[in-house]
C-alpha cells in the first residue's frame, strides 16, 4: 500500500503554508514525494476562493483587518470562508486522477472522524462540505494542477465560531457554523481528531499513514524519487 506522509504543523500563517504546499505540489509532480497531508491551524483568516463575490464580505475588506482578520487571496475553488485557531485545516498534496471522487473522499474522511466523537455528519450531495444537526462543520475548497492537489478541508473543533456570522461563508446566505465543542461540550478534542483526521484521510484515499517531520519534507531530494 502507498504511503500518505502526514506533518503536524501547529500553528502557521496562511502565507508560509501556501508557500510550503506550493514547493512540495512541485515535488511531488516530479516524483520526489508521496502523497503528504498538512495538519495546522492558522491565525484569524479570511481566504476567498476563485468564486468569491464582493457581497461575500459585506463589511468591506478594511473592516475584517481592523478587527485583526486577515483577508487573502486563494486559488482554490469556492468562496471565502474563515480559519482560526480550533480549526483543523488540512492541506493533502496529492496526487489524483478523479476530482470529484476526491472531494467525496475527504468529506467522508472528515464524517468518519466525527462520528469517533459522537457527532452525526453527513455531506450532501447538493452541497459541499460536512454538516452536524443542520450546520456546518466543515468546509472543503481544493485547487489541482497537473494531477496534484493544494488546498483542501478546514474542521471546527472548538474555534470560535462568530466572525462566520460577519461574512456569507462558502457563499451560503442565512448558513449556520457549528463545531465539536458546540455538539458535544467537550472542550480539549484538538490533538485527538489531529490523529483521527490524520487516519481518516489516509484510510479514505487507500493509504498506509506515516508521521514525519517538516525537515523530512524538506530534505526530500530527487535521490529519493519516488514512483507517481
Amino acid at each position: 500500500m502507498r504511503e500518505l506522509w502526514v506533518a503536524q504543523l501547529g500553528k502557521v500563517a496562511y502565507d508560509e503554508a501556501t508557500a510550503l504546499q506550493e514547493r512540495l505540489r512541485a515535488k511531488r509532480q516530479a516524483g520526489q514525494l508521496p502523497d503528504v497531508l498538512l495538519l495546522l491551524e492558522h491565525p484569524p483568516l479570511l481566504t476567498k476562493g476563485r468564486r468569491t463575490e464582493p457581497s461575500d464580505l459585506p463589511m468591506g475588506e478594511s473592516w475584517y483587518e481592523l478587527q485583526g482578520i486577515e483577508v487573502a487571496e486563494a486559488d482554490r475553488g469556492g468562496r471565502v470562508t474563515y480559519h482560526c485557531p480550533g480549526q483543523l485545516v488540512g492541506y493533502p498534496i496529492v496526487g489524483v486522477s478523479d476530482v470529484p471522487a476526491y472531494v467525496v473522499a475527504l468529506e467522508r474522511a472528515m464524517v468518519n472522524a466525527l462520528a469517533g466523537e459522537g457527532i452525526t455528519a453527513e455531506a450532501p450531495h447538493a452541497l459541499t462540505g460536512v454538516w452536524a444537526g443542520g450546520a456546518k462543520i466543515g468546509s472543503i475548497g481544493v485547487h489541482v494542477s497537473r494531477g496534484v492537489t493544494t488546498h483542501g478541508f478546514a474542521l471546527n473543533v472548538d474555534c470560535d465560531l462568530q466572525p462566520f456570522e460577519f461574512i456569507v461563508p462558502c457563499g451560503l446566505t442565512n448558513v449556520r457554523m457549528t463545531s465539536v465543542l458546540k455538539e458535544t461540550g467537550m472542550p480539549g478534542r484538538m490533538p485527538c481528531l489531529r490523529k483521527e483526521i490524520a487516519y481518516r484521510v489516509a484510510e479514505a484515499l487507500g493509504r498506509r499513514q506515516r508521521l514525519v517531520s517538516l525537515d523530512r519534507l524538506s530534505r526530500s531530494s530527487e535521490r529519493e524519487a519516488l514512483p507517481a
